[in-house]
């Protein structure tokens, strides 16, 4: 049970399975003292009113245990006959447990208890494990797994447990020995000894994921790319001639580190992290154009058929009068167009490519392709991402970009493998875009401003939650809302478009582009069009039932506004009564339009499992390691591991096998930097 229940299946899980608190088991609480705060507590009391309740599988056993300021319910629903027959009416019982309350009355379901005599030993720091109510039903409790891990470590001496990390490291950090740190996690006889157990295994975690990176990074240095040798006339007839608008001093450092990459001969593994709306499709053609400059194909990836066409119209119109074809490929290209493209893919004549993950199918080759560009690359699988590396017998140089800002410790753990350049400066021209909060109950008043802006000549945006658990009631929610919008925006001169997931994609494409091309002024969406959606003239984006939205999903939602030169707005509407959580995410939304202050936020709020999706890929499972909680250590092994690798670099010196052997393990089950 303990497998299915906890994946514990042998001893070594056994000793890594961590208490995650201690309870303090000398004192003894009283039960008039406790309070909707109390979580564990112990008891000295007399028990009454033992019985058993209900009939056949649905029977449970309870009692009442009393001291002189109040009463607690105890319950079992499992070993009935066991219990009934160690426990007696009148005596007196120490009682341990989890306190719950049900009905308005506090209980502890199947507590640990023993009689309270002159004999009775009661124990001091006990650690509390994480467990699950199956297990406890059972009868399988915290006293339970101190009693195991302690018969364990009866067994287990100091030299049974392999010091992983090398002597100078312990020495330079102050680190105590592994199994001091496992003896204290489990048994710690003091603050101090349980301080230095989870420093000295969080910083074994996280120095594990900072070799496994950096070993991923020396790979990336011997990889042989193809050589970008000069700046020729495509780039330099764009940048002097094209260009839409004066490029800002971030852009051109991020185009100078690009151009330093492509020309060593090794690959490019390059992570352009930029705010909405921050110029980084400008970069990315400009990194195209230099790689058609040195004979090579360039193309790039998004993962939806809006962000692909996106950028395919949006590329065409700049090199349109240069006369550079750009072709789009997409699931919906079909029969002559799809075998004409990939025709001239394959012999080299198409140099430049838009699309979506048609791109990576089998049957589409390039003849020499030099620079793959990925937006919005979490949206990709590993193992698609992969695939474009195949199409070439070199690797083409990488280019992957994010609009969701990654905050620096998580990048440093995810993507520590890639060289990162960030764009921190927004175009010329922009405003910044002014945010509020709206109540149900200004409505109205909302409506009527939205109408204001459009009867200037804006388009606005309203987005509905659609979340798959309630996928239904969303729907209903967001066509109840489509006809409301119509009544607000009754007169002939305003033009609703909708899209929505359950349209068919050709429906959902056609009312896109009559928003895109201003044939509507208001689009009532759900979050269809977080991404990649560029409409200069729309100034207002009003996010509905706010309170349901994420900070990232909200601050990507609000940079589809404020691309034009005009004031924009971001309105967040909530009902009436908002949750403490939703209210501090909103507040922050009204505070700043800082992504990488939101991106920090969300990943202190939520952790980088939710944020991120690295709770189900494999990245990040670390025991006890917080990557918010834990900067400075996260810190501290990012410096260990680039000197251990730098004398080093295939651990293979006596003193780092160990280390060597526990990353061979940690290694099978990650997708470490699996970015190319």
């Amino acid at each position: 049970m303990l497998r299915t229940e906890l994946g514990i299946a042998t001893f070594e899980d056994l000793l890594y399975h961590y208490p995650y608190r201690y309870f303090d088991r000398s004192q003894i609480t009283k039960i008039g003292t406790i309070n909707g705060n109390t979580e564990y507590a112990q008891f000295a009391g007399t028990l009454i009113n033992l019985g058993t309740e209900g009939d056949g599988r649905r029977s449970r056993l309870v009692a009442t245990l009393f001291d002189e300021t109040g009463r607690i319910e105890l319950v079992w629903f499992a070993n009935i006959n066991w219990v009934k027959k160690n426990i007696r009416e009148g005596e007196k019982y120490i009682v341990f447990g989890k306190i719950a309350n049900f009905n308005g009355y506090y209980n502890i379901s199947h507590p640990e208890i023993e009689p309270l005599n002159s004999e009775t030993n009661i124990p001091g720091r006990q650690p509390v494990y994480p467990t699950t109510e199956k297990l406890r039903v059972k009868g399988i409790t915290n006293r339970s797994f101190a009693k195991l891990t302690t018969a364990l470590f009866e067994k287990v001496k100091l030299h049974d447990i392999v010091e992983v990390l090398p002597a100078n490291v312990l020495s330079a950090y102050g680190l105590c020995g592994r199994y001091y740190a496992l003896l204290w996690l489990h048994f710690p006889d003091t603050e101090l000894h349980e301080q230095m157990a989870r420093r000295r295994m969080k910083f074994e975690e996280l120095l594990i994921s900072q070799l496994l990176i950096g070993r991923l990074r020396l790979q990336h240095t011997v990889q042989q790319g193809w050589v970008f040798s000069k700046v020729g006339d495509n780039f330099n007839t764009f940048y002097s001639d094209h260009l839409p608008f004066q490029l800002t001093g971030a852009q051109k450092r991020v185009l100078r580190e690009i151009r330093q990459d492509t020309a060593t001969g090794k690959q490019m593994n390059r992570l352009l992290q930029g705010d909405v709306g921050s110029g980084k499709t400008i970069v990315a053609l400009m990194s195209m154009l230099l790689a058609m400059d040195n004979g090579f194909q360039a193309c790039i990836m998004a993962p939806t058929e809006i962000l692909a066409q996106q950028h395919f119209f949006g590329i065409s119109k700049l090199l349109e009068e240069m006369g550079i074809t750009i072709k789009l490929l997409t699931g919906s290209v079909k029969g002559k167009e799809r075998k004409q493209i990939l025709s001239e893919l394959a012999d080299g004549t198409l140099q430049l490519v838009a699309g979506t993950h048609a791109l990576i199918e089998d049957s589409v080759q390039f003849k020499n392709l030099g620079l793959a560009v990925i937006d919005e690359q979490h949206r990709f699988g590993v193992g698609q991402r992969a695939r474009l590396w195949t199409k070439n017998a070199h690797p083409p140089h990488v280019l992957v970009m994010t609009a969701t800002p990654i905050p620096r410790t998580l990048a440093m753990t995810m993507y520590g493998d890639l060289e990162v350049s960030v764009i921190d400066e927004l175009p010329p021209g922009r405003q910044e875009i002014k945010t509020v909060h709206r109540r149900d109950a200004t409505r109205a008043s909302v409506m009527e401003f939205i109408r204001k802006e459009v009867d200037k000549g804006r388009q606005a945006y309203i987005v509905y939650p659609l979340i798959e658990e309630s996928e239904k009631l969303d729907y209903e929610s967001l066509m109840a809302g489509y006809e409301q919008v119509k009544i607000w925006f009754i007169d002939d001169k305003y033009r609703i478009a909708m899209v929505h997931g359950k349209q068919p994609a050709d429906e959902r494409q056609r009312n896109m582009a009559r928003f895109v091309k201003g044939e509507a002024n208001v689009l009532v969406a759900t979050t269809v069009i977080e991404v990649g959606v560029n409409v200069p003239n729309a100034s207002v984006m009003l996010i509905e039932s706010a309170e349901r939205f994420g900070l990232s999903q909200m601050h990507q939602l609000r940079g589809r506004v404020g691309r034009g030169a005009e004031q924009s707005y971001c309105i967040l509407m909530t009902g009436n009564k908002v949750g403490e959580e939703s209210v501090k995410r909103i507040n922050i939304m009204v505070s700043t339009t800082d992504g990488f202050k939101i991106a920090e936020a969300d990943l202190e709020m939520r952790g980088p499992g939710d944020m991120y999706g690295t709770k189900q890929s494999g990245v990040l499972k670390f025991k006890l390691a917080d990557i918010v909680q834990d900067a400075g250590i996260l810190e501290q092994t990012r410096e260990a591991a680039i000197t251990l690798l730098n004398t080093d670099p295939k651990l293979t010196l006596p003193q780092h096998q160990p280390l060597r052997n526990m990353i061979a393990r940690q290694g099978k089950d990650s997708h470490w930097g699996k970015i190319s």
